[in-house]
This record gives C-alpha cells, structure tokens and sequence, in this order.
C-alpha cells in the first residue's frame, strides 16, 4: 500500500466516502407542496392532522400504540418527566455517556441526575450501578440506547418494576431498532426520540415520545399544548403548567416521507454493519462492539468500535482517526464525553438550587468531581472509542470495501504516525 496520505500519499478516496445527509426524494418534495398549499402549516389545534397521522404511524412501527409529536428530542425527554409527574428533589438515573440532554432533562425540571457508569462490551448503562444508585429520593431512570446498541432491557425493565421506578428509553439514536422483536421505545414507559439533523431521520428539528399508556399520551399532548385539556385528551385530573412544544406539518410531512423509507434504510445499514463487522475484525485494532442476541434490529445510528493502540503501533486513537480522515474516511474518538465533563454542562446550583445536596456548587464543581468517576465512560471516550456515522453505511459494497482498505492502510503504516 502507498504512503499515507496525512504524510503525503494518494488517498484511498480523493472525496469523503460518506453519502449526502439528509437525503429526500420526491415524497418529501410533494408533501411539502401540498402542505403549503393547505395553507395549513400546523401548530395549532393539537395535534394538527399530518401530525396526527405520522405520529400513530411512527409508534406503531415501534410497537407502542401512541406518539405525540414536539419541537425537537430535548423537550420530549422533559415532556416525559412532566407526564410522569416529576417533582423538584425527585432523582432520575441516568448513563453519564451520552448527550447532555438526558441529564439535563431532569435538571430542567427541578429534579437531580444521578450518573451511573456504562458496561465495557455495550458502552450502555450498566444495570448493577443503576440498582447500587437508588435511593429514597430515586423516581425514575432513564436508559439511552447507544449508537448501534441497545441497552439491556430485560434487566432495566425488571430493576424498574422491582423498586417502583419510572423508565423513559432515550432513543434519540435507535429509530427503527428492536429487542427481542420489540421496538425500542415501546419497553418503558415512554420512548423520546429526536429529528435533529443528524439522527436517522430528520426534519432539521423535531421529536416525539411514543407510549402505550392511555393516560400517559393524554398528559404529553396536554404538556405539549401549553397546558390545554382538549376533548380528545382532558380525561384526566389535576392540572399543569404546560409548554408550546407543538410540531409544524412541515415537519411532520418530511418525517412521514423518511418513514416511509426507515424499514428498508435500517435493513441496508444492518447489512452494512454485518459486512464490516466481518472484514474489520480481520484486519484487528478497530472491532465493533459485539451484538447482543437479543437486540432483533440493529438501528446503527452509530457504528460504534472499539480502538486498540497497541495493533496500532502504540499510536494514540486521535491521530490514527487523522489519517484515517486523510485517506477519506472521518470518523469521530470523542464523540461524546463524560457527561459531567461536557463543556455545555454548566449545571450550578444559583440557578438550580436542587442539585446541592449531591453537587455543592454545581456538578462542575469540586465537590462533585470528587464523586463522579467514570472509568468506563472515561477509557471510551478519551481513548478506545471510534463512532462511524450513518452515512457511511448507505453506501455500496465499493464504499464498504474502500473503508476496509482504508483501515488497513492506516494500521500497516501505523508507526509512521508515530
């Protein structure tokens, strides 16, 4: 093979091997149209028909009967919480790698996340830290499903039961995944899921929160329509300060397009994701986290593997993923971060003054830092950790195998990194 190109060689791939994200086809084009020509755009009433309609969908590809639609995958998780009744001082269970947004839907609603580490073969949250970490004070738990992987449900599901709790799957990563043949987001009591742009499917912004709970999708369509009780969802009792959070049909025309394609785009990642699998453990040093059995469909938002530097010359991931780059392949080491450590995790206690018992000042502080030590999270993020986005995997066998010469490049010239 050639001299690498981060040192001066001819590429792999003289263009990014990834395929033009977001994607549309006509569907998307004649939904729009016909939305605009309605004169219909949405918001108001709630929800809105095309709304409505993508929504029941959605969730019934997820296996759950019921979706309310919203502004993007941060407020659904907060839309969940105030569905369930959170209340200020309540504690909520959360992995700490993964996006912001999971720990700061509670903080949000004056409740207190309490972080627990991950498994080492799942980078999902470990089910005996989350059992270790419950309290008086614990309501809930929220689990993310990672990536390419799933969370273990089976023990989650049952710790959740066992002790009274409260589970909200964050699925901002796993449209279209299944366990046990079971759609992610169906398991719990709610699943959030998130249309930013970078997310399987897109409108630019939006979410939703799917549920099989009657009550539970009366009170998100409650919340989401500024606290009103409409005829479709008022049989319930109390009251609460609700949001705007309503979704536009814009919106929810493109998502119904790119729904329409989920089925089939998942069965073309899996297969991708079965092709590398193989021809990447061949070459060593970058392996994708193992299946589980149980996890029926593999969603691959993410494909996640894992680095190893010794195979690598001794080479540290960040500069291995330069080159890599180089020959036409970008792929992502810190991706996320330890939550706690985020830049944007300004979380203090001025402004949210619940989080003093566990975290002084605020979970930058020193306090706090004393008690958040996340070794697994850490070696993933700081070193072993190698995400391949999705837009990788809707490519060709040609695409594929180019990727897989890349990789094998990169670790033959390895100590010429060094």
């Amino acid at each position: 093979m050639s001299k690498l190109a981060l040192l001066g060689g001819t590429p792999v791939s003289a263009t990014d091997l990834a395929r033009p994200w977001p994607s549309f086809d006509e569907r998307e084009r004649q939904g729009l149209l016909a939305v605009l020509e309605s004169r219909a755009w949405g918001g108001y009433p709630e929800p809105s028909p095309v709304a409505a309609r993508f929504a029941e969908a959605f969730a019934r590809h997820h296996s759950a009967t019921a979706g309310v639609c919203a502004t993007n995958g941060s407020v659904t998780l907060e839309v969940a919480l105030m569905a369930l009744g959170i209340e200020a001082g309540d504690e909520v269970i959360v992995p700490t790698y993964t996006w912001i947004a999971t720990g700061v839907a509670p903080i949000h609603m004056n409740a207190v996340p309490v972080f627990v580490d991950v498994l080492p073969g799942t980078w999902c949250m470990d089910p005996d830290q989350v059992e270790a970490a419950i309290t008086p004070k614990t309501k809930g738990i929220i689990t993310v499903h990672l990536g390419s992987q799933a969370a273990d449900l089976d023990r989650l599901t049952a710790i959740a039961e066992k002790h009274g709790l409260f589970l909200i799957e964050d699925c901002a990563h796993a449209h279209g995944g299944a366990w046990r043949d079971r759609g992610l987001g169906s398991w719990g009591d709610f699943g959030s899921f998130s249309f930013q742009v970078s997310k399987l499917m897109t409108a630019g912004e939006g979410g939703i929160v799917i549920t099989s709970k009657p009550e539970l999708e009366a009170r998100a369509h409650w919340i989401v329509n500024c606290g009103r009780k409409e005829t479709a969802y008022s049989g319930f009792s109390g009251n609460l300060l609700g949001v705007n959070a309503r979704m536009t049909e814009f919106q929810a025309t493109i998502l119904e397009a790119q729904l329409a394609r989920l089925a089939d785009d998942t069965a073309h990642r899996e297969a991708s994701v079965a092709y590398l699998e193989s021809a990447l453990r061949d070459i060593g040093g970058l392996v994708p986290l193992a299946r589980d059995e149980r996890q029926t469909t593999r969603h691959a938002y993410q494909l996640l593997m894992r680095y190893d530097a010794e195979q690598f010359a001794g080479v540290h991931r960040n500069r291995v993923l330069a080159a890599l780059a180089a020959e036409g392949v970008d792929l992502d080491g810190a991706f996320y971060v330890p939550m706690h450590e985020h830049e944007l995790m300004w979380a203090q206690t001025r402004h949210w003054p619940q989080l003093r018992e566990r975290y002084g000042d605020g979970i930058k502080s020193p306090v706090a830092k004393k008690s958040l030590d996340f070794p697994v999270t850490s070696r993933a993020a700081y070193h072993e950790a190698v995400w391949m986005h999705y837009p990788y995997l809707m490519g060709s066998t040609g695409d594929l195998d180019r990727i897989v010469e890349a990789v094998a490049k990169v670790k033959q010239h390895a100590a010429d990194l060094l």
